[in-house]
């Protein structure tokens, strides 16, 4: 792989793919790119969203547990942190033993984390931070092994198409999940039973999906035995550059309505939040189904400042709220915001990563995310906490800091690329060389005429010179 200074975001020369691979990311070749184990996978993958979109509601658990806004981002940032730290592990695991085993195994503890809430009765112990972490981790095993699985075979450039249409399985479950918390929740006031059949749900839908994971992996062969390069090693050797902090604020825009949306409707006395999340999901499927093409034209890194600037606009459409139909506005923009920014990030940030480690790669991308949650929950909680404490009301506060955070990352993300693309529009201009003088001309020939001196020779700036221009053929003053 032939990539450019790990610094900046890649546009790499890949080498040639084989020939089934080929096949595959070939425009008329869809039945093979998106084929059975594809939609297998995309089954799977819409169940576990489903369980996940349930437990969107974990602020209702939180308060039944006697906690706060306060307790809810501390809890959330946690289990954020094994989250990080156990991905890097995932991700060699999976280029090491294959995406099958990690997804499984993945399923398994998310199921069982699922249901060892039921145990749980305070929010102030460790064993929630515990089943937090182990929920988070699961999370990123099973959908770091499912993108893993679906892009292994091809190119970075298809690589954003197929990501972004298998992605819409996420707005699926966002949308159906949405629906199935409110159906429990929202017309009673939550109590115990009530969030125990949000995580007995959850859990159900976690080994439902185990089926349809064994039936998309059935044909998977284990990867070849590779010689075992340390992590850190890789990711100094691979590392994306400055869009892995887009990822860092993108996953923390992300966590907001996932976390505090329950909270911040019940401040304006709104029992439903399933309008947000169904507009969120809508919007994002007509956007990655219209944007297949469109990257192609427009570019990743144009199509992520496109996706920074609707999620800065989406935090501040939040304040316009009033009513339970108002959340349509900031959900259209979030939606399209999030249909353009994940695809796009992970192609950019896989892209200096060889094909033997991809696994590696989407795992970094999905760590800056998890990174982004990590770091914002327990931020957000915060500016919610002190911001009352001194009279400044706390969710327009928190709404105005994340897009105000937002902007700056995507002035700083323009900056860092401004040196490369200045360095390629000189690659096309001339370079003037003068050439030197001497005080006194050297008189002409005889019988010749001078004619106008030359004051520079003009050359290319990349290739030979033209044939004869090797040396002035100009009489000029020397």
């Amino acid at each position: 792989m032939i990539c450019p200074s790990p610094a900046v975001p890649p546009v790499c020369a890949e080498p040639p793919l084989p020939q089934s691979a080929d096949a595959a990311e070939d425009p008329n070749g869809c039945s093979r790119l998106y084929g059975w184990p594809f939609w297998n996978t995309y089954v799977a993958c819409t169940l576990v969203n489903v369980a996940y979109a349930i437990l969107f509601r974990y602020a209702d658990f939180v308060a039944v547990a006697g906690g706060t806004e306060l307790n809810l981002g501390w809890i959330v940032g946690v289990g954020m942190v094994g989250s990080v730290l156990a991905r890097f592990s995932l991700g060699a695991a999976i280029d090491q033993r294959g995406p099958r085993l990690v997804w499984f195994v993945s399923l398994g503890a998310f199921a069982a984390c699922c249901f060892a809430h039921l145990a749980v009765t305070r929010c102030d112990g460790l064993a929630v931070y515990f089943l937090r972490v182990v929920y988070c981790t699961s999370i990123a095993g099973i959908f770091g092994a499912a993108t893993t699985f679906i892009s292994g075979r091809v190119s970075i450039t298809r690589m954003a198409e197929i990501v972004g249409i298998f992605g819409t399985s996420g707005f699926l479950g966002m949308m159906l999940g949405a629906q199935v918390g409110d159906l429990l929740v929202a017309s009673r006031t939550p109590d115990r039973w009530i969030v125990d059949q949000m995580f007995l749900a959850a859990g159900a839908l976690g080994l439902a999906a185990m089926p349809f994971a064994w039936l998309a992996t059935r044909k998977c062969i284990a990867p070849l035995r590779q010689d075992r390069t340390r992590v850190l090693t890789l990711l100094r050797m691979h590392q994306p550059g400055f869009v892995l902090a887009v990822g860092v604020a993108t996953g923390a825009a992300l966590s907001l309505p996932q976390t505090f949306l329950r909270t911040y409707a019940a401040d304006l006395h709104i029992t439903r939040i399933s309008v947000f999340f169904t507009v969120v999901a809508v919007t994002a499927v007509i956007t990655r189904i219209a944007d297949r093409r469109i990257v192609h034209r427009v570019g990743l890194t144009r199509m992520i400042f496109a996706g920074i600037a609707l999620m800065a606009l989406a935090q501040v459409l939040y304040l316009v709220v009033r009513r339970e139909w108002d959340l349509v506005f900031p959900g259209l923009s979030y939606g399209v915001a999030q249909a353009i920014l994940y695809p796009m990030i992970a192609a950019v940030g896989t892209g200096t990563f060889p094909v033997h480690s991809r696994g590696l790669g989407i795992t970094l991308v999905l760590a800056a995310f998890d990174v982004g949650q990590l770091i914002g929950a327990p931020a957000a909680g915060g500016i919610l906490h002190v911001s009352r404490l001194v009279g400044l009301p706390g969710y327009p506060t928190l709404f105005v800091a994340m897009a105000a955070m937002l902007t700056v990352v995507g002035v700083f993300y323009w900056w860092t690329l401004r040196p490369k693309a200045s360095l390629v529009r000189s690659l096309d201009l001339p370079v003037i060389l003068p050439f030197p003088r001497s005080e006194t001309p050297r008189p002409s020939a005889p019988g010749v005429t001078r004619s106008d001196p030359a004051a520079a020779a003009v050359l290319p700036a990349i290739g030979r010179p033209h044939s004869g221009n090797s040396r002035s053929t100009a009489e000029v003053p020397r």
